[in-house]
C-alpha cells in the first residue's frame, strides 16, 4: 500500500483487526450452536429462548464495556497498551470455552466483555488519528471501508475453520483456533507499532474534563447497583433477569453520557448532538442486524436446505465444511408441533420422535432410513455470506462514492447511513417472501433466499456501519475521540440486546412471516426518524466540512 496514498499503519491495524474479527466471528458463529447442543454432542442443551437470552446478553455487554476502555485509553492507558491487554484477554477467553463446564463458560464471557472493552474502540480511533494528517484527511471515510474490509475477511474464513474444528475434533478445536487467531493478532499489532507509535499520543483533558476520572468511576459503581437490582426485580420487566439488569447498568452510561453534551461548550454542542442523535437511531439497525447469530442461525439450522450438492459433496466432505445427521439420533428441539411431524410418500402425517428436528420439514423422499444420514453443511458457514458480501461489495461502494465525489456529489455521512436503514429493512422483506414461499416453513427454503436477504443487508450495513466509525472520528473533540468511539459502541451494545430480545420471542410466532414484519416495521420508523431530521444533521456536517 503505497504511503501517498494511505499511512503505512493502515495494513498492520486491518490485519490486527483482520485475526481479531477472526477469533470473534469463530466464537460467535457456533456460540448459539454449542449452546443449544445435546449434552451428549458437546453442548449445553438449553432450549433456543435461553441460549438467546444468553447469545444477546454476552454481544450487549461486549459492546457496552468500550466506552469503559475508551475513556481509560483517553485519559490514562493510552491506545497501543490498551489494545495488546484487550486482545491477550480476548485470546485466553476463547480458549477457556474449550473448558466444558458452565464455570468456564461464564468465566470465559466476562474475560472476553472486558478484552473488548479495551480492545474495540481504541484500534478504531487509532485508525482515525493516522488520517488525521492533512495528507490522509480526505480519505478517511474510505479508510475506514478499508479497514471494515479486512474485518470481513476475517468473519468470512472463520466460519470454514470453525465447521472443519468442530467435525474432526470437537467444539473444543473450534474454541481454541478463535484463540490463536487473536493471539497473532496481537502479535501483527506488535510487528505494527513503529507506524502508528507517533498517533499514540494521550491527549490532555482540559481542566473541566478532569473529574471524567472521577464521573467513572461513579458511573461504574451506579450502574453496578442499579444493575444488581435489576437482577433481583421480582417478575421480569423485559423478560429475563438478565436483560432487566443490563437496561439498569445502561440508565447511569446514558446520563453520562448526556452530561458531556450538556456540559459542552457552543462550539462542541452541534457535532456532539448530531452524533448522539445518529447513535440513538442505529440502534433499531443493530437490534435487527445482529439477529443472524440467533433467530437466522435457527432459520438456517432447520428452515433452511443445507444438503451439499451431489457435485461437490465429496470435496466438501474430504474438506471438513459437512456434518453428518444420523436419523436414529434424537434430539430435543424447539420447533412448533406441525414441524415435528413429517409426511409419507401418500402425504399423510407421520410421527417422527427419533428424527432429528433437521428431518421434520424435509420433502418425504430425501428422509433417510432410520440408521442412515445426510451430510449437510455446517450451519456456522451461512454466517460467512454477509462478510463475503462485504469484500466483494466493499470496493465496489468505495468506487462509487469516489465517482461521485470528484463531481461534487458524494452524500454526506448521515445520508449514507439514512440510505443504510432503508436498504438494510428490504433485507427482511426478502425473508417474508421465503417464509411464504415455503408455506410458513413446512417445506425447506432454498439456501439462496439467506443468501439474498445477506447480500441486501450487507449493502446497508456498508453504508452505515463504516459511516458510523467514520462519523465518531469527525465530530468527536480530540480529547475524547476513543471515548465516543465508545459510544457508538454502547449504542450498538443496546441494539445487540434488543435483537436478542426479539430473537427469544421467535418461537411464539406461529407465522415466521410476521417476526419479519415486525423487523421491517423496526427499520422502516427508524429511516423515517433519520429523513425527517436528515437536513439539520446533514447541516453541521456541511457546516465543519466533514
Amino acid at each position: 500500500m503505497s504511503n501517498s496514498k494511505y499511512p503505512q499503519g493502515l495494513f498492520f491495524l486491518v490485519f490486527t483487526e483482520f485475526w481479531e474479527r477472526f477469533g470473534y466471528y469463530l466464537m460467535i458463529g457456533i456460540f448459539t450452536l454449542y449452546m443449544t447442543a445435546d449434552t451428549s454432542e458437546g453442548g449445553f442443551g438449553w432450549d433456543n429462548a435461553e441460549a438467546a437470552d444468553i447469545y444477546g446478553t454476552f454481544i450487549a455487554v461486549a459492546y457496552l464495556t468500550p466506552f469503559m476502555g475508551g475513556l481509560l485509553a483517553d485519559l490514562k492507558l493510552g491506545y497501543r497498551f490498551s489494545i495488546t491487554l484487550g486482545g491477550i484477554l480476548m485470546g485466553i477467553g476463547y480458549c477457556m470455552l474449550a473448558i466444558p463446564e458452565k464455570w468456564a463458560f461464564y468465566t470465559s464471557l466476562a474475560i472476553m466483555v472486558v478484552g473488548n472493552g479495551f480492545f474495540k474502540p481504541n484500534i478504531s480511533t487509532l485508525l482515525g488519528n493516522l488520517f488525521n494528517d492533512d495528507r490522509y484527511r480526505h480519505k478517511k471515510d474510505t479508510g475506514y471501508n478499508i479497514f471494515y474490509m479486512g474485518i470481513n475477511l476475517g468473519a468470512f474464513i472463520c466460519n470454514f475453520i470453525a465447521a472443519i474444528m468442530r467435525n474432526k475434533i470437537g467444539w473444543h478445536g473450534a474454541f481454541i483456533s478463535a484463540g490463536v487467531g487473536m493471539f497473532i493478532g496481537v502479535i501483527t499489532f506488535w510487528i505494527g507499532m513503529k507506524h502508528y507509535k507517533h498517533v499514540d499520543i494521550r491527549k490532555e483533558p482540559k481542566p473541566e474534563d478532569k473529574p471524567f476520572l472521577i464521573q467513572f468511576g461513579r458511573v461504574l459503581l451506579m450502574g453496578l447497583g442499579f444493575a444488581t437490582l435489576g437482577w433481583f426485580i421480582p417478575d421480569n420487566i423485559m423478560g429475563s433477569n438478565s436483560t432487566d439488569a443490563f437496561f439498569m447498568f445502561c440508565f447511569p452510561v446514558i446520563y453520562f453520557f448526556a452530561s458531556i453534551y450538556f456540559k459542552a461548550n457552543a462550539e462542541e454542542r452541534k457535532p456532539l448532538g448530531t452524533m448522539f442523535t445518529i447513535f440513538i437511531i442505529v440502534i433499531l439497525f443493530w437490534a435487527i442486524f445482529k439477529q443472524n447469530g440467533t433467530a437466522l442461525t435457527t432459520y438456517a439450522k432447520y428452515y433452511t436446505d443445507r444438503e451439499s450438492p451431489t457435485q461437490i459433496a465429496t470435496t466438501a466432505n474430504n474438506l471438513g465444511f459437512l456434518e453428518s445427521v444420523k436419523a436414529d439420533n434424537a434430539e430435543v428441539n424447539q420447533l412448533d408441533e406441525q414441524f415435528r411431524k413429517i409426511k409419507d410418500a401418500k402425504g399423510e402425517p407421520v410421527k417422527c420422535i427419533d428424527y432429528p428436528a433437521y428431518f421434520k420439514n424435509l420433502e418425504p423422499a430425501k428422509v433417510p432410513a432410520q440408521g442412515e444420514s445426510l451430510n449437510l453443511f455446517n450451519t456456522e458457514i451461512f454466517q460467512s455470506v454477509n462478510p463475503f458480501f462485504v469484500v466483494v461489495f466493499t470496493p465496489l461502494i468505495i468506487a462509487f462514492f469516489s465517482f461521485m465525489r470528484v463531481r461534487g456529489k458524494e452524500p454526506t455521512t448521515a445520508t449514507k447511513i439514512a440510505y443504510g436503514l432503508f436498504i438494510s429493512g428490504l433485507s427482511t422483506l426478502v425473508m417474508i417472501v421465503a417464509v411464504a414461499y415455503t408455506n410458513n416453513g413446512m417445506s425447506k427454503a432454498s439456501p439462496w433466499w439467506l443468501i439474498a436477504s445477506y447480500g441486501v443487508v450487507t449493502v446497508g450495513e456498508l453504508l452505515l456501519s463504516p459511516m458510523g466509525l467514520s462519523m465518531v472520528s469527525k465530530l468527536s473533540p480530540v480529547r475524547l475521540t476513543a471515548l465516543m468511539m465508545g459510544g457508538w459502541s454502547l449504542a450498538t451494545s443496546i441494539g445487540n440486546k434488543l435483537s436478542g430480545v426479539l430473537a427469544k420471542n421467535w418461537d411464539k410466532f406461529d407465522n415466521k412471516a410476521n417476526y419479519f414484519w415486525v423487523n421491517f416495521a423496526l427499520l422502516m420508523f427508524a429511516f423515517l426518524i433519520m429523513m425527517l431530521l436528515l437536513k439539520r444533521l446533514n447541516k453541521v456536517f456541511r457546516e465543519g466540512a466533514y
